[in-house]
């Protein structure tokens, strides 16, 4: 096992960790907050493991300022949080609920004492029932009150937020939601997935575009997974096609209109059995085309395709499991494929390479837009020594291994700027429960207790010196 190549990073890389409001906060009932769409999905019987739900997650709502104790303990230069819409806007809609702004006031302003920059993302999932139940994403009307949210938070923390992020992953939010069904709210409808995919572009338009009509130099990001896609067999024209057809989906049904103003026309002729794409009116995909100061990439396993032959069953090893959809809307002929070991205790591969790969392409699509690595890190089977201690060696290989393909990128001309951990704190894994931990620091469920883990002290020595060993 290797943990470092005597790398060092430019000056000024930004260093940090990530976590997501529902996933961490817990106090579902408390504060003025609403249901979001994520309470309704983990209490419906079946929906995640051991039917864990986010009512107490670590509660962070009580425990913030002991978090931020560790953040500032691990010297981050940086912390990437979400805002809990239905904390702000308990129906998702109308005025401002005092007490849910007051909380992330004292966040944002608790970080600024301790020399962290504020890094918000104004959606991680977590969407008000209520408009959930007035159609969600596949309603064109939740990108309006997406903006109206942003406008608020944007006139309510203002310039003290160091970079405004509008939407996180939104293939999760779209695919995952309305496509496999394995995320809230849960529906298996590929039609009503591709309208999610286009409201989800247009919410980060016009969000933006809110959050600068109230503070025009805000500076302004998105985060999305983007995959790194391959042929199972690159010598096949048809392994090439499938390849092809899971990136116009994965990647460039955001990358389009987000960074270009269009949406690729592969996609729309691939998708046109699904549906006809009515949902888009002229100038949209232009609202979606935002200036943006860094492109947030998420991260974490690479994936392999082929074109299937319909003999036999498919695999549909997407690393999401079984589900009544599928997040791959119209590409019904493809067979996603394992990839070779090792695997984290998702069941997805760890191929670093593949970090470098996005990142170069990245730059040679995109070239001058700024990146930030705004998510990567890797469940594992943590254990407890009797000492109290946690040893996750194999965490610590994983980051190190990505921290070293983050910088072969910048060698070869990738402007990253910085890189966030996933995740601060062990929390609840949205469908998995809290089975799966991916954070420097162990929870103990039960007593909320924090420890760090060894990765968490390998990483406060990475940041103080700027580089690996």
């Amino acid at each position: 096992m290797s943990t470092g190549t005597g790398r060092r990073f430019p000056d000024g890389f930004l260093w940090g960790s990530a976590t997501a409001s529902y996933q961490i906060e817990g106090a579902v009932k408390e504060g003025g907050r609403g249901p979001s769409s994520w309470d309704t999905f983990s209490h419906t019987p079946g929906k995640t493991l051991n039917g864990d739900t986010g009512d107490i997650a670590v509660d962070h709502y009580h425990r913030w300022q002991e978090d931020l104790g560790h953040i500032a303990d691990l010297g981050l230069r940086a912390y990437r949080f979400s805002t809990a819409w239905p904390r702000v806007q308990p129906g998702g809609r109308g005025p401002a609920n005092r007490e849910g702004l007051d909380f992330y006031s004292r966040l944002v302003d608790g970080l600024l004492e301790r020399g962290v920059k504020p890094v918000l993302t104004l959606y991680h999932w977590d969407l008000p029932q209520d408009l959930e139940d007035a159609g969600g994403w596949t309603a064109r009307d939740t990108a309006y009150r997406f903006a109206d949210y942003a406008e608020l938070m944007a006139r309510e923390l203002g310039d003290r937020v160091d970079l405004w992020t509008t939407l996180n992953e939104p293939w999760c939010s779209a695919y995952l939601g309305y496509g496999s069904g394995v995320h809230a709210p849960g529906r298996a409808d590929g039609a009503a997935a591709l309208a999610a995919v286009h409201h989800l572009n247009l919410a980060h338009g016009l969000g933006l575009q809110a959050v600068r009509s109230v503070l025009p130099s805000a500076r302004a990001s998105v985060t999305l997974n983007l995959h790194v896609i391959r042929p199972a067999d690159p010598s096949s024209d048809d392994d090439r096609d499938a390849a092809r057809r899971v990136d116009a989906l994965a990647n460039r049904a955001f990358t389009g209109p987000m960074l270009s103003g269009t949406y690729p026309d592969d996609l729309l002729a691939d998708t046109a059995h699904v549906t006809d794409w009515a949902f888009v009116r002229a100038g949209d995909a232009e609202i979606a085309h935002q200036p943006l100061d860094v492109l947030g990439v998420n991260y974490y396993s690479t994936g392999l395709v082929r074109r299937w032959d319909g003999v036999g069953p498919r695999s549909e090893d997407d690393g999401h499991g079984d589900a009544a959809g599928t997040p791959w809307v119209g590409a019904d002929d493809v067979e996603f494929v394992r990839p070779d070991g090792p695997y984290t205790a998702m069941g997805w591969n760890i191929d670093p390479g593949g970090l470098t790969d996005l990142l170069l392409r990245m730059h040679r699509e995109h070239p001058g837009l700024p990146m930030m690595i705004t998510e990567n890190g890797a469940a594992f089977a943590d254990t407890v020594s009797p000492g109290g201690a946690v040893h996750d060696p194999l965490r610590v290989d994983y980051l190190a291994r990505h921290l070293e393909a983050t910088g072969q990128a910048i060698d070869q001309g990738a402007d990253v700027r910085g890189y966030f951990a996933w995740s601060l704190l062990d929390n609840f894994e949205w469908s998995f429960g809290y089975d799966r931990r991916f954070g420097l620091i162990r929870v103990d469920y039960e007593t909320l207790e924090r420890t760090w883990k060894d990765s968490a002290h390998w990483y406060r020595d990475v940041v103080a010196r700027n580089g690996l060993d």
